[in-house]
């Protein structure tokens, strides 16, 4: 706008300079045509003429110092608010005095209102006002949307966790998106199975102590009472009470004896002589304890030991203590065919076996054999005796001695258990008492 109102002056002031009436009404024309106001000025600031529907006798746009500039040969270009409030862009220039271009005693200033560029303005920043206030909105209506999508299963998992911490173990999270918040409810759902599992096993782990220690103090209670008011026939029935009370004191000696020895190894508190021993001779050691077992149940015992088995470093008598718990395991639940241990080594390792034909042991419950008093046969345990420690006992003493075990097994067809241990490397020299 200013630079064409800048073009419109330059043509005024060409048309003034002509000095010719027709000019004059011209311009006078062109002014009224363009809705602009015109007012000659002498060089003094004086107004000497006037065109257009602005107030003639409002000067207030005419400033000293822009009169010297314009006299000067400038052109001056400002914005103008009348007393009114009315806007306008003013554009001034001096009339030259004929075609030499010389300055001369008068000069122009040209007015433009800018009310329709304004209502103009205004209709758009009103359009922009509408439209980013629409735009913030939907914008706010989406988030609105987008966070229910996002927070619905962030509010699943915090009633989920609320739920689990207050001892629902059975709570599950139906996510099933792979991206992070799946996999965080994935992690949920497995702490909830973990800590269901470790609650079960707990009371699992007081019931079957309860049961495991009221048994043998019954016996020993009932008997003792037999004996002591002497409610036997003979002497022969009051030795076989005798006998079924040490039975029972042994056992629930050797109940608190691995109870004691499982609560040592699970704190780290139990402590291990390394030196280089002979799996060989302590394998053979364990299969004589035995023998007395097998041949009592009629079974077959088998041992195949291999050539130049090399020394490692372990714990003897613990390791013995590990074969015979291993062996005892087999022998209790085999009722008929072999038990067999065999003993080999490669580069890697050295690998004691023991197989048997028992009962076998289902596929879901392997990951659960190691636990405490954990039985393939609970509706039986009384038949097949033991404190159903030995299993867990052998895994941890495996572990501490940097070994491994794995056990496979075919329901009715029998077990087999593979228990290795590293050459070198992974042993280490000394353990320290915890």
């Amino acid at each position: 706008m200013r630079n064409n109102y800048s073009e419109m002056t330059a043509h005024f002031v060409m048309m003034a300079a002509s000095k010719d009436q027709s000019s004059e009404h011209s311009l006078e024309a062109f002014a009224d045509f363009s809705d602009v106001s015109i007012f000659f000025i002498s060089n003094k600031g004086d107004v000497t003429a006037h065109s257009g529907s602005h107030d003639p006798s409002d000067h207030s746009f005419i400033h000293d110092k822009d009169v010297q500039k314009i006299f000067s040969g400038e052109t001056v270009n400002f914005k103008h608010t009348d007393p009114d409030g009315n806007r306008y862009l003013v554009t001034g220039m001096a009339i030259p005095q004929d075609d030499t271009h010389r300055v001369s005693d008068s000069a122009l200033y040209l007015l433009a209102s800018t009310q329709h560029v304004d209502e103009s303005i205004a209709n758009i920043r009103n359009l922009l006002i509408l439209s980013g206030v629409g735009a913030f909105l939907l914008a706010l209506g989406f988030i609105w949307i987008a966070a229910q999508v996002l927070s619905r299963p962030l509010l699943q998992m915090q009633q989920a966790t609320r739920k689990i911490a207050v001892g629902d173990l059975e709570t599950r999270l139906t996510i099933k998106s792979r991206d992070e918040i799946g996999l965080l409810a994935e992690a949920i759902n497995d702490l909830a199975r973990d800590l269901q599992r470790y609650q079960d096993t707990r009371q699992e782990f007081f019931a079957n102590i309860s049961h495991e220690l009221r048994t043998p103090i019954t016996y020993l209670e009932g008997y003792a009472k037999v004996v002591k008011e002497k409610l036997y026939t003979s002497e022969e029935e009051k030795d076989k009470y005798l006998d079924i009370i040490q039975e029972e004191a042994v056992r629930l000696q050797r109940l608190v004896n691995d109870l004691f020895e499982l609560a040592k190894m699970e704190e780290g508190k139990i402590s291990l002589t390394l030196e280089w021993i002979d799996l060989t001779e302590i394998a053979r050691s364990a299969v004589r304890k035995m023998e007395w077992r097998v041949k009592e149940k009629g079974l077959n015992l088998q041992a195949n030991y291999g050539s130049d088995i090399p020394l490692i470093r372990g714990d003897g008598l613990r390791m013995e203590q590990i074969f015979i718990n291993m062996l005892d395991n087999a022998v209790r639940y085999t009722e008929s065919g072999d038990v067999t241990v065999s003993l080999h080594s490669d580069a890697n390792q050295v690998t004691m076996t023991i197989e048997d034909t028992g009962i076998g042991i289902p596929e879901d419950e392997l990951p659960f054999l190691f636990d405490r008093f954990y039985r393939v046969e609970k509706s039986r345990s009384r038949q097949y005796g033991g404190t159903g420690l030995g299993l867990s006992i052998a895994k941890k003493l495996i572990d501490l001695q940097g070994g491994e075990i794995h056990v496979s097994s075919t329901t009715g067809v029998g077990t087999r258990f593979d228990i290795c241990f590293p050459l070198s490397g992974s042993q280490e020299e000394d353990y320290e008492e915890g």
